[in-house]
């Protein structure tokens, strides 16, 4: 099949809707610009001059280390000077929406130095223009210029001839907050084979589970059945763009809805989270997809989505007080195409309040997470794309 390279994207930033009930219709939740109290906020640029960064780490001396889409992967000192390239990345399908795109260090980094990192990988005989997500582990060398002893531990099945939806990020799992040995990857459904995130012999649309040495863990949902790829968490998902662990412990996703419904899931083992059965979206252009329903028996309820699209991308809690104590727990997510970040406040496993936050930074953002200070760090998505520090406004 053949690609499609470029997609129009709905307006963005307006409702915003909340499935109430796994079954039940979602209302309308309107966003406000900020709650009344609410910390003022400033982006502090740290760095410039990366070239579509794509995700970020904190490495233990204070620097960090961002991955640019075309295929590099770069430590960035904590006064902004970008370094040299790494070497050591493997052949990577640079192109569309592909690349080199989310890192994740190991929980125990600081020990045995090791990270993982997802990027779409060329076919055989390295054919770029067949290609899937991958996941690999390696080893940081002790000068830091150099990756090690890297391997492949997962490739997503089968390679397909698209530019679009790789998804790709990666969380570490964790059972009463130590890790467990094990990795979630969200990977997208290749945009054209859509209906494949329902076929259990496809990692297309799905969340997978393996250990850090890429095996199959024996209570993996599918493991025992005949007719599943034994990697498979769960089915149902378009193109995640977001995840994180929420203050429960659990694995949270967003992932972008076509024309409209983008969601936010929870993904749990086994379960189907609908796509493209049900949707809260419209194909490019109007017009129902599949049968243009919203709730089927056996596939979940987002428990949260936007219509129009926002294109979100990048997911982080805030578990520190340094915007002070209202804002912990609460998630905050960054939005390509309305080019801002938004405030979600979660209560008792539900969204429960959108607000804008940075609403004229006029830039794609890539990514956002917490670091080891308690503050928000922002990459943005462009040829000179920025690192930046959110800071709280002296009052």
């Amino acid at each position: 099949m053949r690609p499609v390279f470029a997609l129009p994207v709905a307006a963005a930033a307006a409702l915003l809707t909340l499935a109430l009930a796994p079954a039940a219709h979602a209302q309308p939740l309107a966003a406000t610009p900020a709650a009344a109290g609410a910390p003022d906020v400033e982006a502090r640029p740290v760095a410039s001059g990366l070239e579509n960064p794509w995700a970020l780490a904190f490495l233990p001396d204070g620097r960090f280390l961002v991955t640019e889409k075309p295929g590099r992967m770069r430590i960035v000192e904590a006064n902004g000077r970008l370094l040299a390239p790494l070497a050591g990345l493997p052949a990577i399908a640079a192109g569309g929406q592909g690349g080199l795109l989310d890192v994740q260090l190991d929980s125990d980094f600081a020990r045995n130095r090791t990270l993982y990192f997802c990027f779409s990988e060329p076919g055989p005989n390295g054919d770029t223009a067949v290609n899937g997500t991958a996941l690999a582990r390696a080893r940081l060398s002790s000068d830091a210029t150099r990756l090690e002893d890297v391997k492949v531990i997962f490739s997503q099945q089968p390679k397909y001839a698209s530019r679009l939806h790789f998804g790709c990020r990666i969380v570490e799992r964790q059972v009463d907050g130590k890790s467990d040995g094990t990795l979630f990857l969200a990977l997208g459904e290749r945009s054209t084979a859509k209906e494949e995130s329902q076929n259990l012999r496809s990692h297309f649309g799905k969340v997978v589970r393996v250990g850090k040495d890429g095996s199959v863990p024996a209570d993996n949902p599918f493991r025992q059945r005949a007719d599943a790829l034994p990697e498979i968490w769960s089915r149902g998902h378009r193109n995640p763009q977001g995840a994180a662990l929420g203050p429960d412990g659990q694995l949270w996703v967003h992932e972008h809805g076509p024309q409209g419904g983008d969601e936010i899931n929870r993904p749990a083992p086994g379960k189907n989270y609908g796509w493209p059965v049900i949707t809260y979206g419209e194909n490019y252009g109007g017009g129902a997809i599949g049968k243009g329903i919203t709730a089927q028996d056996g596939m979940e309820q987002p428990l949260h989505y936007w219509v129009p699209s926002i294109a979100p991308s990048g997911m982080a809690f805030i578990s520190s007080d340094k915007y002070g104590a209202a804002w912990k727990g609460q998630m905050v997510v960054g939005a390509l195409k309305s080019r801002m970040l938004e405030r979600l406040e979660v209560r008792d496993g539900r969204v429960t309040a959108r607000h804008l936050l940075l609403p004229r930074l006029g830039q794609r953002v890539r990514d956002v997470r917490e670091g080891p200070d308690g503050l928000l760090y922002v990459l943005t998505d462009a040829g000179n794309g920025q690192l930046l520090r959110l800071e709280p406004k002296a009052r």
